[in-house]
């Protein structure tokens, strides 16, 4: 499950000199299911496996994310001429892109991608240096509206544990459990294939 990720945080690179929001919540997941693929696939390969890979994404990547789809020429840079919500939602739609290639490439390994919904996690906690007030909205927000962390993870666990029939790879799930098809720039194969193509080439470039 790849869940770990930052939000609208200040322009910045990764020590790789990637944009920190993709190169952390994209990069990061794609890197350790890199490192990981050769067990997954030997595992889906034995009679009756039942392997998943769950990436957790957000309604983000449809209401935040640049309306181009991808940035990719872009994320060698802070990307600091467009604001840190869009480049949050950049980087979640990534995750669902990733998803979808994933299915496409390895289809004996289940691949989803889930939005949790609003959880009280302290996700947004990285953009207060750059709007305070807003940070303070948040925390209000989330006391009101926002599902506690147990309650919030359902979605996660749902897709790494349910009847397989019941889960669709290459999938997007809200929360909880219901198939979102999405816009049509969220299903972009040409998109999927771009990010496919360009991450491979970037591990590639690293000696991975």
């Amino acid at each position: 499950m790849n869940n770990g990720g930052i939000m609208a945080t200040p322009p910045a690179l990764t020590p790789d000199g990637y944009e920190i929001q993709f190169g952390t919540n994209h990069l990061g997941h794609a890197l350790l299911t890199r490192l990981l693929m050769p067990v997954l696939a030997k595992t889906a390969a034995e009679p009756n496996s039942d392997v998943r890979i769950v990436n957790v994404t957000s309604n983000a990547q449809e209401l935040l994310a640049p309306k181009q789809g991808l940035l990719l020429d872009d994320v060698k840079t802070d990307m600091a001429g467009i604001s840190q919500f869009t480049r949050y939602g950049h980087s979640k739609l990534a995750n669902v892109y990733f998803t979808k290639g994933l299915a496409k490439h390895y289809p004996n390994i289940k691949s989803v991608a889930v939005h949790p919904g609003g959880v009280k996690t302290g996700l947004g906690d990285g953009f207060g240096p750059m709007l305070p007030g807003l940070k303070t909205v948040m925390k209000i927000m989330s006391k009101v509206a926002f599902a506690d962390v147990a309650e919030g993870a359902k979605g996660q666990l749902w897709a790494s544990t349910a009847k397989t029939t019941d889960v669709k790879s290459g999938a997007v799930y809200y929360p909880v459990a219901k198939e979102h098809v999405g816009r049509p720039l969220t299903n972009d194969e040409k998109m999927v294939n771009w990010l496919w193509e360009w991450t491979e080439e970037e591990f590639k470039k690293h000696g991975l």
